[in-house]
């Protein structure tokens, strides 16, 4: 049994649909973030659920594995291949096989990005509210159960995935709940295999709940001389029933990278954005209160705007802050990391952060969905530095330490992979080992995903 006798034997039935070339092995074996490449020894693309099973079912065979590919967005090393095999690479898996509007879902192949999953909506008055930013594919999105800049109204991947069919390691094919509302028949299934990253079957169709598009949207940027400040303000916010869409926070740092990157001229202090969804008046009547909220925690600038094209210029700075950031330091390589704690905790949270971060010679902007105490870092490091990487991943465990402590998760929306196992343990305790467990009886051979999220049992190499 071995890697080349399976990729032998997936070559004979896929044809050209199996590369075994430089750059695609390469464009495969990358990551977006730190992790150094770790390159698959082929890269199948399959075009349908039968496909997909047949190559699961001979690498299972062959102790070869397989990785699930999307659209390489991940950030802890999710998509990468550290022990070789085939990445199924599911970009040709991209249509949208229904819409059934008057339940208000559709069912999609997992390739299907987001924003062509909302291009393909447009006229049915609905939309796909989950936006991580990236335009990731919604299989991928539910392998890790994405969430982004607007889980504060619309929730997460698992709280809009409403079925799934699921390929498993030995290449049966499952489905997993239904398009009923509710259901109390048997174990969650769907909610097992969302934010698995692939590791427990691969997604090879969804089922996703939609929602209906607001009549108004208008959005807001105002400027705060602290971050206390600013934290403060969304705290308020939610307390105060305010039916925000979106509250996004970014520090002086990523102010100033926006501003460099987008052309903006913001202030160079801590700012939020935010959105609001709903009727004209509703919209009115909310970003009046928030405006007053913003006033009484010193805020300044505040500024709103129900014009399309303004409202695409704020979020496309937003969603390019990565991106931003990078660029503060030229040649510089990510760590990136994020955390998610109660709200009542986070202002608290966020300003330890930063103080350690001051404190060290890296440079370190923060960002985040404040709106569900969700907040990142980015470490810049030089790349081949190993004594940065060191630092930055110290100042990283700093910041999960603290989370837990308060009450809240290693990762808030980035996943496990391969650069968060070490929380585990902390976070879960016992559940931990019971998540290796599930591993084993799904796939016992840990065909699928190995070296992530769960660390490998004893006969399970």
């Amino acid at each position: 049994m071995s890697i080349k006798t399976a990729i032998t034997a997936l070559s004979a039935i896929l044809g050209d649909q199996l590369s075994l070339s430089k750059p695609d092995l390469e464009a495969h074996g990358q990551s977006e973030s730190h992790f150094a490449p770790a390159l698959p020894d082929a890269v199948a693309y399959p075009e349908n659920t039968a496909q997909v099973a047949e190559i699961v079912k001979i690498c299972n065979a062959h102790d070869c594995p397989v990785i699930a590919y999307g659209a390489g967005t991940a950030l802890e090393g999710h998509t990468l291949a550290p022990k070789g095999g085939v990445t199924l690479d599911l970009g040709k898996m991209n249509k949208l096989l229904k819409i059934n509007a008057e339940d208000m879902d559709a069912v999609l192949q997992p390739g299907l990005t987001r924003e062509e999953l909302n291009t393909e909506l447009r006229a049915t008055g609905l939309f796909f509210p989950v936006d991580p930013g990236a335009n990731a594919t919604l299989g991928g999105m539910a392998s890790t159960r994405a969430s982004g800049t607007t889980a504060v109204r619309y929730g997460t991947m698992r709280d809009n995935v409403v079925a799934l069919e699921v390929v498993l390691a030995d290449g049966r094919i499952i489905r997993t709940g239904s398009r009923a509302r509710k259901s109390s028949s048997g174990y969650d299934l769907t909610a097992l295999f969302v934010g698995a990253e692939g590791t427990l079957g691969i997604i090879t169709e969804l089922t996703l709940r939609l929602h209906g598009q607001p009549e108004a949207v208008s959005s807001a940027v105002c400027a705060f001389n602290t971050i206390t400040d600013a934290v403060n303000a969304v705290i308020c916010t939610i307390q105060m029933g305010i039916p925000m869409a979106r509250i996004e926070f970014i520090d002086e740092d990523t102010t100033r990278a926006c501003n460099a990157f987008s052309g903006t001229d913001m202030a160079q202090v801590p700012h939020l954005m935010v959105e609001f969804h709903g009727s004209d008046a509703g919209v009115a009547e909310q970003a009046e209160t928030f405006g007053e909220i913003v006033a009484d925690m010193g805020g300044t600038g505040f500024k709103w705007s129900s014009k399309p094209e303004e409202r695409k210029a704020l979020w496309q700075m937003r969603h390019n802050a990565y991106y931003a950031c990078l660029a503060l330091r030229k040649g510089a390589v990510a760590l990136i990391t994020d955390v998610c704690v109660p709200i009542s905790r986070l202002a608290e949270a966020v300003e330890a952060s930063r103080q350690d971060i001051a404190a060290s010679p890296l440079q370190g902007p923060i960002l985040g969905h404040v709106g569900d105490g969700n907040y990142h870092a980015m470490f810049l490091v030089e790349p081949g530095n190993n004594a940065e990487m060191k630092l930055a991943k110290e100042l990283s465990n700093r910041m999960v330490e603290r989370a837990l402590k308060m009450g809240g998760t290693a990762t808030g929306e980035h996943g496990i992979g391969m650069g968060k196992q070490d929380y585990m343990q902390a976070e879960h305790g016992d559940g931990w080992a019971l998540m290796g467990e599930i591993k084993q009886a799904l796939d016992p051979k840990n065909t699928l995903n190995p070296s992530k999220v769960v660390r490998s049992q004893p006969n399970n190499p």
